[in-house]
């Protein structure tokens, strides 16, 4: 198969020993809440099967008929965003409006947009080439459209994802050609909202920064769910506690087949596995952005960085979050956190990269075909 075997086996892999953790730190959770021990592991793995069956789809589909609906997918996906925030339409958990409900079904319009804004920026920025070092056409219809999702994004509120798309949206943008006095100039005003948010002249979130810089303060209730992932991943050490045999997963840390799956994985793995895990990440993202350089075209390449940029992100976010590097902060581990609607979309994201690399390689065969013609 013309496919990128080695990035479909990093795929594969982190989707088992995703499964394998969820199990593992899912159960007495799953058990107390929804008395079927298996309930999220069964799930997920539902979702996984599905996951799995569109990344094989859509990797054997030509990426090009991604051009010709980027538009239309972010205009579908802008009103799923809008819609989550009507009273009878969303659906509140955890005292956020991210959800929206059909029968006993799911899913978060952001998931959507995620990708509606890697294939759509992608598709307009491939053809402008030159363009894009205007202000007009290469910052201002990009940044609108940003701002409108930071802004709705911010209504529910999801602040990890709001952030996450727009770092993807102005990655886009500045691997399209923007000028680098644009960059800089984005550059500053996010140090300097840093500052103001570090320093507490700006009030928005100043008990989660106290939280982040000693949750010990006050382990019993702001600052508990930090605390306790601390203690989860101190208690694994090097080696860990072995598979299956966390404390902190028995209801001590909150959420722990959501944001907080990698403090269990410490506790039971251990810094060793946690480092292997980690480092499978890694070779997948290294792997993703050598197939954007070999990319036959503009559009795929920018799908590609698109996709892995979110990808890294995303892990490195959720990884310093649990480990206290930066504020709490709501946002999944891909392919470890439960969560049917992320782990599809994360898949069939993963489908769009191998489709790509297939495009290459069929015509890095087709090459080598004519050559030994010619010879």
């Amino acid at each position: 198969l013309p496919l990128d075997l080695e990035f479909l086996s990093l795929v594969l892999m982190l989707t088992v020993i995703g499964l394998i953790m969820l199990l593992s730190v899912s159960y007495p959770a799953a058990l107390h809440y929804k008395n079927d021990a298996l309930f999220y592991f069964k799930r997920q793995s539902v979702f996984a099967l599905i996951g799995i069956a569109a990344m094989v789809f859509i990797s054997f589909l030509d990426y090009e008929w991604l051009r010709k609906v980027g538009r239309i997918f972010l205009i579908f996906s802008l009103i799923l965003l809008v819609l989550v925030l009507v009273p009878s339409i969303g659906e509140v958990k955890y005292n956020a409006k991210r959800w929206i409900s059909i029968g006993n079904f799911s899913f978060q319009p952001s998931e959507i947009v995620k990708l509606s804004v890697i294939v759509a920026f992608s598709a307009s920025i491939s053809v402008k080439k030159e363009k894009m070092r205007r202000f007009k056409t290469g910052i201002a219809p990009y940044a609108s459209v940003l701002a409108l999702i930071f802004v709705s994004m911010m209504k529910e509120p999801h602040l990890s994802g709001a952030i996450l798309i727009t770092a993807v949206g102005c990655t886009l943008m500045y691997v399209g050609g923007i000028r680098r006095r644009w960059v800089i100039a984005a550059l500053c005003v996010v140090c300097l909202g840093l500052y103001l948010l570090l320093s507490g002249t700006v009030s928005y979130g100043q008990s989660r920064i106290a939280m982040w810089r000693d949750p010990f303060i006050d382990a019993s209730d702001e600052g508990y769910q930090l605390s306790q992932s601390i203690i989860a991943i101190g208690s694994g050490g090097i080696w860990g506690l072995g598979l299956g045999r966390s404390r902190q997963k028995f209801l001590y840390l909150p959420e722990v087949q959501n944001d907080f799956v990698f403090s269990i994985v410490a506790e039971e793995l251990g810094l060793v596995g946690a480092c292997l895990i980690l480092t499978i990440f890694a070779f997948l993202i290294i792997r993703g952005y050598l197939i954007a350089r070999n990319s036959k075209d503009r559009f795929g390449a920018l799908l590609c960085v698109g996709v892995i940029t979110q990808f890294a992100l995303q892990t490195f976010l959720n990884v310093a979050v649990v480990t206290g590097l930066v504020p709490t902060t709501g946002i999944s581990l891909p392919f470890f956190s439960y969560g049917g609607t992320a782990l599809v979309m994360q898949l069939a994201e993963m489908g769009i990269v191998l489709s790509v690399s297939r495009q290459e390689r069929e015509n890095y065969y087709m090459e080598e075909k004519s050559n030994v013609k010619q010879i």
